[in-house]
């Protein structure tokens, strides 16, 4: 008879990528890949049949929203937003009282905001998983999705060669040079000296390739930094909450994905992606762009349209995968599954 154990995830908040193992985040991107098979196939997987989810919101969202919304109603929950004019944390009231509160109310509870030290304490204090949305230093839920969307194109991760362009030291630079170095995937990150991750960060990642065998590479230089990547990624060049947008068109334009950046990979049309996390300044067709266009005379930002609608892009593949991954992340720290004992 087979022996069977509670999952190594249960309970667990997900906060930082740093926090989990080689085995457990490829645990995650499988089950996630497993998970929008039974999606596609229409087979009911309602792992949280009874619970309910608080969704806190300090930053707006489409992309996180709808995961989390969706992957809470396939699993059998209930999702409760709460916007940023719903919730005080640390005005009113403060961080550790609102956990509580809520921690007594709900089953989990998800946070995108800005401090990183605010999803932490509400960890501490919930005494239910907390699953980080977004802050400004770590972006977990979308490393899920991103690592998912490269092994359904590859089929594996390791050994494969990640490329970032552009703000090297924001949130998903940071989330991809360390997730890679943890995983086995070999990351450049191609910015501005300006921009180049924390030495912090760098210091972190250097020690989790000297275990997975990842090369690093954090440099200015395209020709360099390019050569034979098989995923060029990149992320708008001001984060949310940011203003510096001409500081950022300065010195970020030398590193647009276009075709010409595309083409110093030197790899194979069928062995070369794109992504992008969303949303993309690649043309003026909102609002938002117009007004780009009019401050800065840019049609297009940190990706090309050209790219963005080549047949190398993946970002809404990637985009999906996120609710498909976040459903994996809920139902592994909350679905009191159980996993075959080796």
């Amino acid at each position: 008879m087979t022996d069977f154990k509670k999952s190594v995830f249960q309970g667990r908040s997900v906060l930082a990528e740093k926090d989990f193992s080689a085995d457990e985040l490829n645990y995650l991107i499988d089950f996630g890949l497993h998970l929008k098979a039974l999606k596609k196939a229409g087979v009911p997987h309602h792992y949280l049949e009874g619970k309910n989810v608080a969704l806190l919101f300090e930053k707006t969202s489409t992309r996180t929203r709808s995961a989390f919304t969706t992957a809470a109603i396939d699993l059998g929950a209930h999702p409760e937003f709460l916007g940023a004019n719903d919730i005080q944390l640390g005005k009113k009231e403060s961080v550790e009282d609102t956990a509580k509160v809520l921690g007594s109310m709900f089953d989990g509870i998800e946070f995108r905001g800005f401090s990183q030290k605010v999803v932490e304490d509400l960890a501490e204090y919930a005494g239910v998983p907390v699953w980080n949305g977004l802050t400004d230093e770590w972006h977990p839920t979308q490393m899920l999705a991103d690592f998912m969307t490269v092994k359904e194109n590859f089929g594996h991760l390791k050994g494969l060669t990640l490329t970032f362009m552009g703000d090297g030291r924001n949130n998903v630079a940071n989330s991809l040079l360390v997730t890679g170095a943890i995983l086995g995937v070999n990351i450049h990150i191609v910015a501005p000296k300006e921009l180049y991750p924390a030495q912090e960060i760098q210091d972190l990642a250097n020690g989790f390739a000297k275990d997975s065998g990842a090369k690093l590479l954090i440099t200015d230089d395209l020709d360099e930094g390019m050569k034979g990547s098989n995923i060029v990624y990149t992320d708008v060049w001001v984060s949310m909450g940011e203003n510096n947008w001409q500081e950022r068109i300065n010195l970020l334009q030398p590193y647009q994905v276009n075709m010409a950046a595309l083409k110093k990979t030197g790899t194979p049309d069928d062995q070369l992606i794109v992504m992008h996390c969303l949303p993309a300044f690649h043309d003026t067709t909102t609002d938002y762009g117009k007004e780009i266009e009019e401050k800065y005379g840019l049609t297009e930002m940190e990706i090309t349209d050209e790219v963005f609608r080549s047949k190398y892009a993946r970002q809404f593949e990637e985009a999906e995968n996120r609710m498909h991954s976040i459903k994996a992340m809920m139902a592994a720290t909350l679905g009191n599954l159980f996993i075959p004992s080796v």
